[in-house]
């Protein structure tokens, strides 16, 4: 029997590709975690500095502590992974786990309160998501080098796993975490990070393919300042501006997105001239690259927003009108969602392995498709649900993704040349987390505007009913939508932050009970919400639908590795020669 190469295996004589893929899972577990236990945790964070996030002054810090982690992670990768094609995917992935623990210690010491505690939370979350971006940048190209091609697929199922693994299981430990002490939320990341720092450093190493290059200093400025631009009027448009529901007229927004977009032309025309390039933009001529690259950011396009348009329709309506207290419910939201992450364990290692051998084109295809005509099908839940029927959707959704992710990216990945594959990577992912923050824009702008057309007019006449002065009725209902949306994603019940008490709203104790309870909220909220609701699944699974075609334009039709290098060459990939001696076990010794 064949025995793996001296280079393959490590001195306890596994094979080096199982111990790539398990550091690389760990940090991309723990990254994805810290990206969504705040989500339900804020609450809790909020009430241990002391700081009200729904008062209108503070808006942005809520918005900042929610965001900030992936506009960073979007707006470094690219960067980071050029540098770790540069100087070594491993000594990146390494930094990052260093940086990343360096910041959970400095969030888990939290000591200040109001403004100043949540501004200082705000600056530690960009902290880690600069060491997320690290880790994010490159780790699919630290498995790209371990794995052979034949098994890139299965690698990068597992590792999508993990990512939305620990999506989910952050809902959870942030529920279960934050009411017993809501520094724990950021005290679990650091066992966590000074276990992946030291495993990463001992048993890690680089086997990737470098090419001496010089930094391209401008481009990454460049790059930062636009996408920074076009992410931060995104964050700042969905707050109120003057008399408009939402601030996209805001000249701070408008000077942000265009300026970015304005500085993200200056950068790809840069690109094109300068001898080191951040990106080369050439990579864009191999269809493969590019066809997998659209296919993912029209993906991210329909799915960011819509998870988080599912959990408000949890919270805000189904489980108050099921008997869950509104405090309760960002846990319970969290767990009522875990049968999306079945779906993706069942068929993310699985499609992963499935496209090593036939091709990514038919699995990443029909993810795409399934997923759209899963949002088509959720228009036909009514708003008080079944929920055996939600959740055998939720499944589908599951497995949607998990046909799609693993080999989607190992199409992706298998089309780079070696020498730039982190850069690559790092594309890869900024293009999928921009558009979840572009995506968190659009939906919440759907569903507000749905709101502002229809809740208003229910608000009054329901305030009304219950004894509350029109005058103070009519007012109530003309606030801004988008409160009440962030009311009910942080678990609290958007009528007591209106009428905090029975005297401040001029009704009777009965009365008050009744309209703090748990059935006047939903049953207000379930129409206008509904409406909004039902346009974000039709534009999500336009998206998805669209991200099939892409994803059918990619070319290529079968497994074979042979054919798919054909292609490769076709297509003009440099480096091809470079692929197939690292993976005959005669790549060129890059370490310093």
């Amino acid at each position: 029997m064949p025995t793996a190469p001296p280079a393959a295996r490590s001195r306890s004589g596994i094979d080096y590709k199982w111990i790539a893929l398990s550091n690389t899972t760990l940090g991309i577990l723990m990254a994805t975690i810290n990206s969504s236990i705040l989500l339900i945790a804020l609450p809790d964070i909020f009430r241990g500095i002391k700081l009200n996030p729904l008062a209108p002054g503070n808006t942005p810090y809520f918005l900042w502590i929610m965001m900030g982690f992936l506009l960073v992670t979007s707006v470094l990768v690219v960067s980071l992974g050029r540098i770790g094609d540069i100087y070594g995917r491993v000594r990146m992935f390494n930094l990052g786990f260093a940086v990343f623990t360096l910041f959970s210690i400095l969030l888990a010491v939290t000591w200040l309160k109001g403004t100043s505690g949540a501004l200082w939370i705000v600056v530690m979350r960009l902290g880690q998501g600069v060491g997320g971006a690290f880790l994010f940048a490159n780790s699919s190209a630290i498995l790209t080098d371990a794995f052979p091609e034949d098994e890139r697929g299965l690698a990068l199922g597992w590792n999508g796993v993990a990512a939305i693994g620990g999506s989910f299981l952050g809902l959870i430990l942030g529920g279960l975490l934050g009411p017993i002490e809501w520094h724990l939320v950021f005290v679990l990341s650091v066992p966590l990070g000074l276990f992946g720092t030291v495993w990463s450093y001992l048993k890690l190493k680089d086997n990737g393919v470098r090419t001496p290059s010089r930094i391209d200093w401008v481009g990454n400025v460049l790059f930062a300042v636009g996408l920074v631009g076009v992410l931060t009027g995104i964050v700042y448009g969905l707050q109120p501006y003057g008399g408009h529901t939402m601030g996209w007229t805001k000249p701070f927004v408008l000077v942000c997105m265009l300026g970015g977009l304005a500085v993200l032309a200056i950068f790809i025309v840069v690109e094109t001239r300068v001898a080191d390039p951040m990106f080369r933009l050439n990579l864009f001529r191999m269809r493969a690259f590019t066809m997998g690259n659209l296919t993912g950011l029209f993906t991210a396009l329909s799915r960011g927003g819509l998870q988080f348009m599912l959990i408000i329709w949890l919270q805000g309506i189904w489980l108050p009108e099921h008997g869950y207290s509104f405090d309760r419910t960002p846990l319970w939201a969290g767990i009522y969602m875990i049968p999306l992450t079945v779906g993706f364990l069942i068929s993310g290692p699985l499609s992963g392995r499935l496209a090593d051998r036939f091709g990514a084109r038919p699995f990443a295809t029909a993810g795409a498709l399934l997923s759209g005509i899963c949002f088509l099908l959720f228009n036909l839940l009514p708003m008080d649900f079944n929920y055996v029927a939600f959740a055998l959707l939720l499944t589908l959704v599951g497995i949607s993704m998990g046909l799609f992710f693993a080999p989607n990216n190992a199409a992706v990945m298998n089309s780079l040349p070696a020498d730039q594959r982190g850069a690559g990577a790092g594309m890869l992912n900024t293009f999928q987390n921009s558009a979840q923050v572009l995506s968190i824009g659009v939906f919440f702008t759907v569903i507000t505007l749905g709101l502002a057309a229809r809740l208003p007019h229910a608000m009054q006449s329901g305030l009304a009913a219950q004894g509350v002065p029109t005058a103070q009725a009519q007012a109530i209902a003309h606030l801004p939508p988008i409160g009440t949306l962030f009311a009910a994603f942080l678990g609290f019940n958007p009528v007591h932050q209106l009428l905090p008490s029975a005297q401040a709203a001029h009704v009777s104790a009965a009365h008050y009970t009744f309209l703090t309870g748990r059935g006047f909220f939903p049953h207000l909220i379930a129409g206008p919400f509904g409406h909004g609701l039902h346009l974000a699944f039709y534009l999500g699974a336009a998206g998805c639908f669209l991200a099939a075609i892409f994803s059918a334009l990619r070319g290529g039709h079968g497994g074979s590795i042979g054919r798919d290098r054909t292609e490769s060459m076709e297509l003009g990939i440099a480096g091809a020669g470079e692929v197939a001696m690292a993976e005959a076990g005669a790549g060129i010794d890059a370490s310093i």
